[in-house]
Protein backbone atom coordinates (compact mmCIF):
# COMPACT_ATOMS: atom_id res chain seq x y z
CA UNK A 1 0.00 0.00 0.00
CA UNK A 2 2.89 2.34 0.99
CA UNK A 3 4.64 1.64 -2.76
CA UNK A 4 1.89 2.27 -3.99
CA UNK A 5 0.96 5.65 -2.66
CA UNK A 6 4.63 6.87 -3.50
CA UNK A 7 3.97 5.90 -6.86
CA UNK A 8 1.29 7.76 -6.94
CA UNK A 9 2.76 10.96 -5.66
CA UNK A 10 5.53 10.38 -8.24
CA UNK A 11 3.13 10.44 -10.98
CA UNK A 12 1.85 13.62 -9.99
CA UNK A 13 4.98 15.23 -9.29
CA UNK A 14 6.09 14.32 -12.70
CA UNK A 15 3.02 15.30 -14.92
CA UNK A 16 3.35 17.90 -17.45
CA UNK A 17 1.86 21.29 -16.15
CA UNK A 18 1.92 20.94 -12.62
CA UNK A 19 3.98 23.32 -11.37
CA UNK A 20 4.81 26.35 -13.22
CA UNK A 21 8.53 26.92 -14.77
CA UNK A 22 11.36 28.06 -11.88
CA UNK A 23 11.82 31.41 -12.19
CA UNK A 24 14.94 33.12 -12.11
CA UNK A 25 15.60 36.41 -10.73
CA UNK A 26 18.53 38.16 -12.14
CA UNK A 27 20.24 41.89 -12.75
CA UNK A 28 22.19 43.35 -15.71
CA UNK A 29 24.02 46.75 -16.07
CA UNK A 30 22.90 49.50 -18.76
CA UNK A 31 25.45 50.73 -20.86
CA UNK A 32 25.01 53.78 -18.37
CA UNK A 33 25.80 52.09 -15.22
CA UNK A 34 21.95 51.66 -13.96
CA UNK A 35 21.24 47.66 -12.57
CA UNK A 36 18.13 46.90 -13.79
CA UNK A 37 16.30 43.35 -12.70
CA UNK A 38 14.54 41.05 -14.68
CA UNK A 39 12.82 37.39 -13.76
CA UNK A 40 13.20 34.46 -16.68
CA UNK A 41 11.54 31.30 -16.89
CA UNK A 42 11.08 28.53 -19.37
CA UNK A 43 12.52 27.84 -22.91
CA UNK A 44 11.95 28.11 -26.27
CA UNK A 45 10.49 31.37 -28.21
CA UNK A 46 11.49 34.08 -26.03
CA UNK A 47 8.84 36.64 -24.88
CA UNK A 48 9.53 39.91 -23.37
CA UNK A 49 7.32 41.44 -21.11
CA UNK A 50 7.13 44.91 -19.63
CA UNK A 51 4.98 46.62 -17.21
CA UNK A 52 3.22 50.34 -17.44
CA UNK A 53 3.70 53.32 -15.23
CA UNK A 54 5.24 52.43 -11.57
CA UNK A 55 4.40 48.68 -11.72
CA UNK A 56 6.59 45.68 -10.95
CA UNK A 57 7.70 42.80 -13.64
CA UNK A 58 5.55 40.48 -11.45
CA UNK A 59 2.37 42.03 -12.00
CA UNK A 60 2.65 39.80 -15.29
CA UNK A 61 2.67 36.74 -12.86
CA UNK A 62 -0.30 34.75 -14.65
CA UNK A 63 1.69 34.89 -18.31
CA UNK A 64 4.71 34.10 -16.77
CA UNK A 65 3.14 31.38 -14.99
CA UNK A 66 1.28 30.34 -18.31
CA UNK A 67 3.71 30.74 -21.02
CA UNK A 68 6.67 29.99 -19.25
CA UNK A 69 5.48 26.15 -20.12
CA UNK A 70 6.23 26.60 -23.29
CA UNK A 71 7.94 29.76 -23.90
CA UNK A 72 11.39 31.35 -22.70
CA UNK A 73 9.57 33.90 -20.74
CA UNK A 74 11.29 37.50 -19.18
CA UNK A 75 9.53 39.91 -17.19
CA UNK A 76 11.35 43.62 -16.81
CA UNK A 77 11.43 45.67 -13.79
CA UNK A 78 12.10 48.86 -15.63
CA UNK A 79 14.16 51.69 -14.16
CA UNK A 80 13.00 52.94 -11.06
CA UNK A 81 10.62 50.30 -10.63
CA UNK A 82 10.58 47.46 -8.91
CA UNK A 83 13.78 46.08 -7.78
CA UNK A 84 16.00 48.14 -10.48
CA UNK A 85 17.76 50.84 -9.58
CA UNK A 86 16.11 54.31 -9.23
CA UNK A 87 18.60 56.78 -10.75
CA UNK A 88 18.17 60.38 -10.32
CA UNK A 89 17.70 60.71 -14.37
CA UNK A 90 17.49 58.77 -17.53
CA UNK A 91 13.13 58.58 -17.34
CA UNK A 92 12.66 59.27 -21.31
CA UNK A 93 11.10 57.15 -23.57
CA UNK A 94 13.91 56.87 -25.80
CA UNK A 95 16.25 55.78 -22.46
CA UNK A 96 14.14 53.02 -21.11
CA UNK A 97 13.09 51.81 -24.68
CA UNK A 98 17.07 51.24 -24.90
CA UNK A 99 17.30 49.29 -21.59
CA UNK A 100 14.69 46.85 -23.04
CA UNK A 101 16.67 46.81 -26.21
CA UNK A 102 20.23 46.30 -23.52
CA UNK A 103 18.07 43.43 -22.74
CA UNK A 104 17.82 42.01 -25.31
CA UNK A 105 20.95 41.50 -26.15
CA UNK A 106 22.13 41.10 -23.25
CA UNK A 107 20.26 37.93 -23.01
CA UNK A 108 21.33 36.81 -26.80
CA UNK A 109 17.44 37.06 -27.81
CA UNK A 110 16.60 36.00 -31.01
CA UNK A 111 12.86 37.70 -32.61
CA UNK A 112 11.56 37.98 -29.39
CA UNK A 113 7.98 39.13 -28.62
CA UNK A 114 7.71 42.18 -26.89
CA UNK A 115 4.65 42.56 -24.51
CA UNK A 116 4.28 46.34 -23.28
CA UNK A 117 1.51 47.83 -20.81
CA UNK A 118 0.28 51.64 -20.76
CA UNK A 119 3.24 53.33 -20.51
CA UNK A 120 5.23 51.10 -22.17
CA UNK A 121 2.98 50.69 -25.42
CA UNK A 122 4.89 54.22 -26.33
CA UNK A 123 7.80 53.14 -25.25
CA UNK A 124 8.24 50.04 -27.57
CA UNK A 125 6.92 52.64 -30.26
CA UNK A 126 10.40 54.63 -29.59
CA UNK A 127 12.57 51.55 -29.63
CA UNK A 128 11.08 50.36 -33.29
CA UNK A 129 12.23 54.07 -34.36
CA UNK A 130 15.73 54.34 -32.92
CA UNK A 131 16.57 49.86 -33.09
CA UNK A 132 13.89 49.09 -36.07
CA UNK A 133 12.34 45.90 -35.66
CA UNK A 134 14.15 43.33 -37.73
CA UNK A 135 15.28 41.60 -34.65
CA UNK A 136 11.54 41.46 -33.31
CA UNK A 137 9.21 38.44 -33.28
CA UNK A 138 6.16 41.00 -32.95
CA UNK A 139 4.62 43.49 -30.78
CA UNK A 140 2.02 43.63 -28.63
CA UNK A 141 0.39 46.85 -27.16
CA UNK A 142 -1.43 46.85 -24.33
CA UNK A 143 -4.24 49.81 -24.17
CA UNK A 144 -1.98 52.49 -23.74
CA UNK A 145 -2.65 55.41 -25.11
CA UNK A 146 -1.25 56.47 -28.54
CA UNK A 147 -2.61 59.54 -30.80
CA UNK A 148 -2.42 61.83 -33.45
CA UNK A 149 -1.62 64.86 -31.34
CA UNK A 150 -1.58 66.01 -27.63
CA UNK A 151 -4.61 65.99 -26.28
CA UNK A 152 -5.02 69.36 -24.38
CA UNK A 153 -7.60 68.08 -22.23
CA UNK A 154 -5.80 65.38 -20.69
CA UNK A 155 -2.86 66.99 -20.48
CA UNK A 156 -4.49 69.63 -18.11
CA UNK A 157 -6.15 66.59 -16.15
CA UNK A 158 -2.65 64.48 -15.96
CA UNK A 159 -0.99 67.92 -14.93
CA UNK A 160 -3.48 68.00 -11.51
CA UNK A 161 -3.09 64.52 -11.00
CA UNK A 162 0.66 65.14 -10.50
CA UNK A 163 0.39 67.54 -7.95
CA UNK A 164 -2.24 65.47 -6.08
CA UNK A 165 0.50 62.32 -5.89
CA UNK A 166 3.21 64.83 -4.69
CA UNK A 167 0.62 65.66 -2.34
CA UNK A 168 0.32 62.40 -0.97
CA UNK A 169 1.68 59.82 -2.75
CA UNK A 170 0.10 56.45 -0.66
CA UNK A 171 -3.53 58.20 -1.27
CA UNK A 172 -3.04 58.41 -5.16
CA UNK A 173 -1.21 55.18 -5.29
CA UNK A 174 -4.28 53.32 -3.58
CA UNK A 175 -7.09 54.99 -5.81
CA UNK A 176 -4.92 54.49 -9.29
CA UNK A 177 -4.08 50.90 -8.78
CA UNK A 178 -7.98 50.04 -7.68
CA UNK A 179 -8.63 52.02 -11.11
CA UNK A 180 -7.22 49.70 -12.98
CA UNK A 181 -9.08 46.74 -12.42
CA UNK A 182 -12.81 46.34 -13.14
CA UNK A 183 -12.94 42.77 -11.87
CA UNK A 184 -12.64 41.88 -8.01
CA UNK A 185 -9.28 41.48 -6.50
CA UNK A 186 -8.18 40.49 -3.10
CA UNK A 187 -7.58 43.46 -0.60
CA UNK A 188 -3.57 41.92 -0.07
CA UNK A 189 -3.38 41.52 -4.04
CA UNK A 190 -3.93 45.58 -4.01
CA UNK A 191 -2.31 46.22 -1.17
CA UNK A 192 0.63 44.45 -2.70
CA UNK A 193 0.60 46.64 -6.23
CA UNK A 194 0.36 49.56 -4.19
CA UNK A 195 3.24 48.79 -2.21
CA UNK A 196 5.21 48.24 -4.92
CA UNK A 197 3.89 51.45 -7.07
CA UNK A 198 4.91 53.65 -4.16
CA UNK A 199 8.46 52.06 -4.26
CA UNK A 200 9.13 54.84 -7.27
CA UNK A 201 10.41 58.40 -6.07
CA UNK A 202 7.96 60.41 -6.39
CA UNK A 203 9.23 63.16 -8.66
CA UNK A 204 10.53 60.02 -11.06
CA UNK A 205 6.75 59.29 -11.13
CA UNK A 206 5.80 62.68 -11.99
CA UNK A 207 8.62 62.50 -14.71
CA UNK A 208 7.69 59.52 -15.93
CA UNK A 209 3.91 60.60 -16.96
CA UNK A 210 5.29 64.05 -18.05
CA UNK A 211 7.66 62.27 -20.39
CA UNK A 212 4.67 60.16 -21.51
CA UNK A 213 2.28 62.64 -22.09
CA UNK A 214 5.15 65.05 -24.27
CA UNK A 215 5.74 62.81 -27.10
CA UNK A 216 4.37 64.75 -29.30
CA UNK A 217 4.14 62.23 -32.70
CA UNK A 218 4.52 58.26 -32.70
CA UNK A 219 4.92 58.35 -36.70
CA UNK A 220 8.62 57.80 -37.41
CA UNK A 221 8.34 54.36 -34.58
CA UNK A 222 5.15 53.26 -36.21
CA UNK A 223 6.43 53.42 -39.72
CA UNK A 224 9.55 51.30 -38.83
CA UNK A 225 7.05 48.44 -37.55
CA UNK A 226 7.62 46.24 -40.11
CA UNK A 227 6.58 42.94 -37.77
CA UNK A 228 2.88 42.03 -36.56
CA UNK A 229 1.55 44.02 -34.13
CA UNK A 230 -1.45 43.10 -31.63
CA UNK A 231 -2.98 46.07 -30.03
CA UNK A 232 -5.47 44.58 -26.78
CA UNK A 233 -7.95 47.03 -25.34
CA UNK A 234 -10.80 47.92 -23.70
CA UNK A 235 -13.54 50.25 -24.87
CA UNK A 236 -12.31 53.77 -23.31
CA UNK A 237 -8.79 53.00 -25.66
CA UNK A 238 -10.71 52.93 -29.14
CA UNK A 239 -9.57 55.78 -29.61
CA UNK A 240 -5.94 54.59 -29.86
CA UNK A 241 -6.91 51.54 -31.81
CA UNK A 242 -8.61 53.92 -34.29
CA UNK A 243 -5.04 55.87 -34.73
CA UNK A 244 -2.65 52.41 -34.87
CA UNK A 245 -5.08 51.28 -37.42
CA UNK A 246 -4.76 54.13 -39.56
CA UNK A 247 -1.04 53.84 -39.12
CA UNK A 248 -0.30 50.33 -39.40
CA UNK A 249 -3.12 49.10 -41.62
CA UNK A 250 -3.07 45.27 -41.70
CA UNK A 251 -0.18 44.48 -39.56
CA UNK A 252 -2.41 45.24 -37.24
CA UNK A 253 -4.36 42.58 -35.29
CA UNK A 254 -7.29 44.35 -32.89
CA UNK A 255 -8.37 42.34 -30.03
CA UNK A 256 -10.83 44.52 -27.48
CA UNK A 257 -11.61 43.35 -24.06
CA UNK A 258 -15.65 44.70 -22.78
CA UNK A 259 -15.96 44.90 -19.41
CA UNK A 260 -12.53 44.66 -18.31
CA UNK A 261 -10.05 47.55 -16.97
CA UNK A 262 -6.94 49.31 -17.98
CA UNK A 263 -4.94 45.73 -16.07
CA UNK A 264 -6.77 43.47 -18.55
CA UNK A 265 -4.78 40.64 -18.70
CA UNK A 266 -5.37 40.45 -14.88
CA UNK A 267 -8.98 40.89 -15.49
CA UNK A 268 -9.00 38.52 -18.17
CA UNK A 269 -6.10 36.18 -17.52
CA UNK A 270 -7.35 33.40 -19.45
CA UNK A 271 -8.69 35.28 -22.48
CA UNK A 272 -5.61 37.78 -22.69
CA UNK A 273 -3.29 34.65 -22.52
CA UNK A 274 -5.46 32.76 -25.23
CA UNK A 275 -5.28 35.94 -27.32
CA UNK A 276 -1.63 36.08 -27.04
CA UNK A 277 -1.03 32.32 -27.66
CA UNK A 278 -3.08 32.84 -30.87
CA UNK A 279 -0.87 36.08 -31.90
CA UNK A 280 2.38 34.10 -31.17
CA UNK A 281 1.45 31.05 -33.00
CA UNK A 282 0.39 32.72 -36.56
CA UNK A 283 4.06 34.61 -36.72
CA UNK A 284 6.31 33.91 -38.70
CA UNK A 285 9.31 31.39 -37.82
Amino acid sequence: MRSRLVLVVMCILTAPGVFAQTTKSDFFKTSDGVRIHYVEAGSGRPIVFIPGWTMPAWIWQKQIDEFSKTYHVIAIDPRSQGESDKPPSGHLPETRSRDYKELVDHLGLKKPVLVGWSMACGELVKYAEQFGTDNVGGLVLVDGYLSEKQNSEMFAALSGWMNQLQQDRQKQADGFVRSMYKKPQTDEYLKSVVDASIQVPADTAVVLIYNMIAVKDFSAGLAKMNRPVLFAYQPESQATADFLKSKLGDKLRLERFEGDGHALFVDEPEKFNHVLEEFIKGLPK
